[in-house]
Parts: C-alpha cells; structure tokens; sequence
C-alpha cells in the first residue's frame, strides 16, 4: 500500500507569513506605542493630550520612557491600552 502525499502548504505558509508581519507592528503585550522628539514644551503638551485624550485609570497610558537631547529636545514613548475595559 502506498503512503498518501503531502497536501501543498504554499497557501498556509503564505497565511502565517502574512499573521507574522501584521503581529510585527504591534508589540505582544497589547499597547498602543508611539515615540515623539519635540523640544521641551511641546513634548509636555504632547503628554498632557495623551493623559486628556486616553485618561491613566482608563487606559493605563504612561510615559514609557524618556531622554534629553541636544538642544533641549526630549525624546520619549507614550504607551496606552488600545480600549478602555
């Protein structure tokens, strides 16, 4: 008796190769990440639109991390969830 073929498994591949590079652009514990450089006042009322727009008890929006730059230019990420519970 004759063991059956393979099925092909271009179709799948392309599916899991195409889930890959969609979950690539967005991190795995689920926050909604963008990164700004903006000279010191404008990156504190950058922060403020966050905490206004998507409040910290809602969204748990913080200021992941942060750094000075030449020129007095802060460079920081913001994180929040993407949907309030």
């Amino acid at each position: 008796m004759r063991t059956p073929r393979r099925p092909p498994l271009d179709g799948l591949k392309r599916t899991l190769d195409r889930k890959r590079s969609q979950n690539a652009r967005m991190p795995r514990d689920g926050f909604i990440r963008e990164t700004y450089q903006l000279p010191r006042l404008d990156a504190r009322a950058k922060a403020r639109e966050w905490f206004e727009r998507w409040p910290k008890q809602a969204y748990w929006t913080e200021i992941e991390s942060w750094c000075e730059r030449p020129e007095d230019v802060i460079e920081f990420t913001m994180r929040r969830l993407p949907t309030a519970d």
